[in-house]
């Protein structure tokens, strides 16, 4: 079968570092251009206007955003009225109801549009939610701490409104937790620490219902660490290097310790999606971080510089 095209659009790190090796790779996608104010793909056609490459590139069925979540929304929203697919790089969009309208729009247009989760795609994911079935969760522990200036140098972004600060990391978290536990669970507390001189967090701790929480943290230097700790009837489990290695009662059962197997299965799935004419727009882990700064306590820390 021959492969789709796809235009990737925003050639920034998290494109260089994933959606471009995963591209070469699939049997599924050719990457057929790219838009971005200065970045390029060496041999793939290259537009630094958006409205241009949908005018010039009617063959290009798919469209995969890797923007910042602020500008992204009016990028999917011609995509879909252009008669593209569109797949969203994680968070889907800077609110909800901008998701939903773009939801609304891919449906009445007939089109695939799929929100991705990339950390879902983790190694020890699919592992980890099948040992979880019919067990009953005791208490359930996530700590999320990395350092923003190895994984987003100089983004200043990130610490502008809709950047998400800290929980542009801790979603990722959210995304395995709400896709593996047996039973949901909503937000009840949060506390959260803003330098001064940024609009969104550094740091987080957030409890939930049914004994669950979480510690998110964006200036850890050195290791990193992306833990998920599962108390359980039956054991205890623990997801690490952000649910690609699997542990129960301290045995590695499952998992491999990489992260590069992670958008290769999101474009597969995103293959899967357009091929069954479906979407998949699952937006729990964004309610999460909604509700987290609904409910959440405001504390002051140092200012943050890169």
């Amino acid at each position: 079968m021959a492969r789709m095209k796809v235009a990737l659009v925003g050639i920034g790190k998290i494109a260089r570092d994933q959606h471009v090796p995963a591209l070469a790779a699939s049997g599924d996608w050719e990457l057929a251009a790219t838009v971005s104010r200065s970045g390029t793909v060496e041999g793939v056609e290259s537009f630094t206007d958006f409205a241009a490459m949908l005018a010039a590139r009617p063959d290009i069925p798919m469209v995969s955003l890797c923007l910042p979540p602020m500008p992204r929304y009016r990028y999917a929203e011609a995509a879909l009225l252009a008669g593209r697919h569109v797949m969203l790089e994680k968070p889907p969009g800077a609110t909800l109801a901008e998701v939903h309208a773009l939801e609304r729009l891919a449906r009445a247009k007939g089109v695939t549009l799929f929100a991705t989760w990339h950390s879902r795609m983790a190694e020890a994911v699919a592992p980890a939610k099948a040992w979880l079935v019919g067990k009953s969760v005791r208490r359930a522990h996530i700590t999320w701490r990395e350092d923003v200036r190895k994984w987003h140098p100089g983004q200043d972004w990130v610490f502008e409104p809709g950047g998400m600060g800290v929980f542009d990391p801790g979603i990722n978290a959210l995304s395995i937790l709400t896709d593996i536990l047996p039973m949901p669970v909503h937000v009840t507390a949060a506390t959260l620490e803003f330098p001064e001189n940024r609009d969104t967090p550094i740091a987080a701790q957030i409890d939930f219902s049914a004994n669950v929480s979480a510690d998110f943290g964006w200036r850890q230097e050195g290791p990193q660490t992306w833990d998920i700790v599962v108390e359980t009837d039956a054991g205890t489990l623990e997801l690490r290097m952000g649910g690609n290695r699997l542990f129960i009662d301290g045995q590695e059962t499952a998992g491999e310790d990489t992260i590069m197997g992670e958008y290769p299965a999101l474009y597969a799935r995103m293959a899967e999606l357009v091929r069954a004419g479906t979407s998949d727009v699952d937006l729990a882990p964004m309610v999460h971080v909604a509700d987290a700064l609904t409910l959440g306590r405001r504390k002051t820390v140092a200012p943050f510089h890169f």
